[in-house]
């Protein structure tokens, strides 16, 4: 984890940043200043904020590659606020998850707040239309989208980079994710050859981006809404919720490893209760700096069932972030030690993020 200079970096709606960024900084280290860091959300605020500019657009692709309605949009929803804890400003040019896999030749399919794709290699010549194009219309429209965000940012919110999923993730949009179970077995060259594709340009992207960022003078940011100094990268591998302990250390773990090599600070984004089966794994790679934990719905709710998994993390010495329901606050902080824990809390009002934050000042 690479500390930064934070004093000359000034938010409207954050006059605290500064303060915000030492508390993030001491929970990477497993220290606290005064309380643990703390990020709000809102419910359905994402469903609030396309309501914002009066437009309409032939299709769902259109209002997705409206730039200027992606950002001025965004800018709308901020005004006015006062964003408390370890809550920042952050628009990330986004057109859904699958985004990496399009730079490579990827259609995407937009619905209202998500785009996917479907998977079209078949057999091993099929592997030619895997091809990264820097002309690629998504890549463009996500330079643009940035290159606008950059321009209207200035005072006013940060502006991170697009969500990136190289590696795994990338093979099972490309190939499905049943036909990449059955490839450790039946093909595992054709396999290879894949992971190889999706991941020998995932360094050059992400420089690209973070070197636009970086020489606009914005910290490195994305979905995450954890700003950091050098380069922050979310690695994940949801798709290894459907495979062993032998299969993800052999082709997922060297994966992970290159992945995170040259990056400053990395939080795993560990989803699930699957992706759990691996965490030993995980915690082997020294380069992860912290864990942002998905418990899911379900079986997988209350987080109460989830403490002996966040007292292994953090007999490990590994920090965690948790997203925690109001209701189950109070619990939650009377079973687990507050060092090395981040919180996220679904609040409903301005008084009750007061209340929280409060509260979190006497958690010991």
């Amino acid at each position: 984890m690479k500390k930064g200079n934070w004093s000359d970096f000034q938010l409207e709606g954050k006059p605290d940043f500064e303060k915000s960024m030492q508390r993030i900084e001491a929970w990477y280290e497993n220290r606290i200043i005064d309380r643990v860091p703390v990020r709000f959300h809102r419910h359905n605020a994402q469903f609030d904020n396309e309501s914002v500019v009066g437009k309409s657009w032939p299709s769902l692709k259109d209002r997705w590659f409206d730039s200027e309605y992606q950002v001025d949009s965004f800018v709308k929803s901020i005004e006015g606020k006062t964003f408390r804890g370890e809550t920042f400003p952050i628009f990330d040019p986004n057109l859904g998850p699958d985004i990496f896999q399009a730079f490579y030749g990827q259609d995407l399919e937009f619905g209202e707040v998500t785009s996917w794709t479907h998977p079209k290699i078949e057999t091993a010549e099929d592997l030619s239309k895997i091809k990264f194009d820097k002309e690629n219309l998504y890549l463009k429209k996500i330079e643009e989208m940035t290159d606008y965000a950059l321009q209207q940012c200035d005072g006013k919110f940060i502006v991170g980079y697009t969500d990136l999923h190289p590696g795994m993730d990338f093979l099972a949009s490309w190939r499905g994710n049943d036909k990449v179970c059955m490839d450790f077995y039946l093909d595992p060259d054709l396999l290879k050859q894949m992971i190889r594709l999706g991941t020998e340009g995932f360094q050059d992207i992400f420089d690209h981006f973070h070197n636009i960022l970086s020489a606009a003078g914005q910290p490195s940011a994305n979905w995450m809404g954890i700003p950091s100094a050098g380069k922050l990268h979310i690695p994940s591998n949801d798709f290894s919720a459907l495979i062993g302990n032998e299969l993800f250390d052999e082709y997922c773990l060297p994966i992970l490893q290159k992945e995170v090599k040259t990056m400053d600070t990395n939080i795993f984004h560990l989803d699930g209760r699957g992706v759990a089966n691996h965490i030993d794994s995980i915690l082997t790679v020294p380069e992860i700096d912290a864990i942002q934990w998905v418990q899911g719905v379900g079986d997988d709710q209350p987080i109460m069932q989830w403490v002996p998994f966040f007292k292994k993390l953090q007999d490990a010495g590994m920090p965690v972030i948790a997203d925690v329901a109001v209701s189950e606050l109070e619990d939650f902080m009377a079973a687990v030690r507050p060092e090395g824990i981040c919180l996220w809390v679904g609040a409903d009002s301005d008084e009750e993020e007061e209340r929280i934050l409060e509260r979190l000042l006497h958690w010991s």
